[in-house]
């Protein structure tokens, strides 16, 4: 990404200046933020940090590797104008990821510019006047503080989600994100957003928060009858600014709770107030709930986390990688990738144990040791995947005979799905080319390797397509 060429000396000579430099990122960003939007400049930008300058050129860091190419394909081009317009004597913008021990993101309120004439403070810009974000201890599970939007590495499967989260942490009771309903399956991630939501809400200092499971609901309400203090306890939730419920799969069966939690949605949104939930299914799956209560869930704004991708499992191994300090190599982190598919909860808690063997004992995290230090969770990762297995889900999906796999048709609806399978045998069994040949009518191995490369190539090409062989393989691997 190259800019334009100005010798200007007293140009470099600022970028030699850090406060200078920091003045004039903390510009570029000020002026990105009005171009995008707080929400998508909170969802992408926030992270970047400044790195060092060579010469002409200076570099932008960012945690991961996907967050980089995310950047740099998105807003390269206007990095470059805008660093140019700065400091023309700039020629190039470099895009990196971070390494343990670079710069920490800058955020706008680190650098003052000097104000150019001293006023008074005045009562509504003093601290002591702000409103103070209250946590209602009573009704409140402790917010994880490991758990924000920071700590969030965002991909595909959760960009949405991230994004919906943001908006009500910033925005609560918006207009069409009232209730906000997150869904996915177990250790995708709506817990943290559930944390970082609370935590974003604390830190703006203007709301009461009330967060808790839909266990402890439960649990609040029973004690309430018990002791006669129902009026008490409806009073008490009704009064929070932001009432947020976690796992409320768990109030499935469970009537007179269900009820109690109805009238406190409805009396917290027809008071204005911001509601966010989390489930393990959409509200429109939730078939033990009410027909009322899963109309009122649906009616704001329903997100979903998708399994996570092996570029995005990737990601999260990077930058967890990255915050522990210790050195794992990419080949592992691959491994890990490939290996730990179900939930990133797992996946981390296995990237954990490593670093941990690794700090007890002072040895460098390899393949090797990893393959010894994690044995019996990649064992039970270790399902094995059988051709016929493949054929079967592949005839399925696209809607073709079993028999198609290993006829002598070359229709095109019948070949595509076909190379799929050896592709898909090639990529989850252990089995030769011509094995799978074999398996696929005798066809020879050269066939099946004309298979794999098509697919690879039809891949890249299509995103749609690529999207359908990787459900495929979620499917067979899950």
């Amino acid at each position: 990404m190259t800019i334009g060429v100005d010798d200007d000396e007293s140009a470099f000579s600022r970028l030699e200046d850090n406060k200078g430099l920091a003045e004039s990122w903390l510009r570029i960003c000020g002026r990105l933020k009005g171009e995008v939007g707080e929400v998508e400049y909170r969802t992408w930008l926030t992270q970047i940090a400044l790195g060092p300058i060579d010469g002409d050129e200076i570099t932008l860091l960012l945690p991961t590797r996907f967050l980089r190419d995310w950047v740099r394909s998105q807003y390269g081009d206007r990095l470059n104008e805008l660093w140019h317009n700065e400091v023309p004597a700039l020629r190039r913008v470099e895009l990196q990821v971070a390494r343990p021990g670079d710069p920490a993101p800058l955020q706008l309120a680190e650098v003052t510019p000097t104000p150019t004439a001293s006023a008074p403070a005045t009562e509504e810009s003093s601290p002591a006047s702000r409103p103070v974000a209250e946590v209602r201890s009573d009704l409140v599970t402790a917010l994880d503080s490991r758990f924000t939007f920071d700590t969030f590495v965002v991909g595909k499967p959760n960009e949405f989600a991230y994004a919906c989260a943001r908006r009500v942490a910033e925005k609560p009771s918006s207009v069409g994100f009232n209730p906000l309903f997150l869904y996915g399956g177990v250790g995708l991630g709506k817990t943290h957003l559930m944390h970082a939501i609370g935590a974003e809400l604390v830190k703006s200092g203007n709301v009461s928060v009330a967060y808790m499971s839909a266990e402890k609901f439960m649990y609040r309400f029973i004690a309430a009858i018990r002791s006669q203090s129902t009026i008490e306890f409806k009073e008490q939730l009704r009064s929070v600014d932001v009432l947020m419920i976690d796992d409320l799969q768990f109030l499935i069966g469970k009537d007179n709770t269900q009820e109690e939690f109805f009238h406190t949605f409805n009396a917290l949104v027809d008071a204005g107030r911001q509601i966010v939930v989390s489930a393990d299914k959409s509200p429109s799956d939730l078939s033990g709930l009410e027909d009322r209560l899963r109309t009122r869930l649906g009616c704001g704004m329903v997100a979903d986390i998708h399994a996570t991708t092996f570029e995005l499992r990737i990601s999260i191994l990077e930058a967890k990688a990255a915050a522990s300090g210790v050195v794992v190599p990419a080949k592992v982190l691959e491994f890990l990738a490939h290996k730990i598919t179900s939930n990133v909860r797992e996946l981390e808690g296995a990237l954990n144990r490593l670093i941990a063997h690794a700090n007890l004992f002072g040895r460098p995290v390899t393949l090797e040791a990893t393959q010894d230090v994690l044995h019996d969770i990649l064992k039970a990762h270790d399902r094995r995947v059988t051709i016929e297995e493949i054929q079967k889900k592949v005839a399925e999906h696209w809607n073709i005979r079993l028999t198609d796999m290993s006829s002598a048709r070359r229709a095109r609806n019948v070949a595509r799905p076909r190379q799929v399978a050896m592709y898909l045998a090639k990529q989850l069994t252990s089995r030769s080319l011509p094995e799978i040949g074999r398996k696929f009518g005798n066809r020879d191995h050269t066939t099946v390797m004309h298979a794999v490369n098509r697919v690879t190539e039809l891949m890249e090409r299509d995103a749609a397509f690529a999207e359908d062989v990787e459900l495929m393989r979620r499917m067979l691997e899950s």
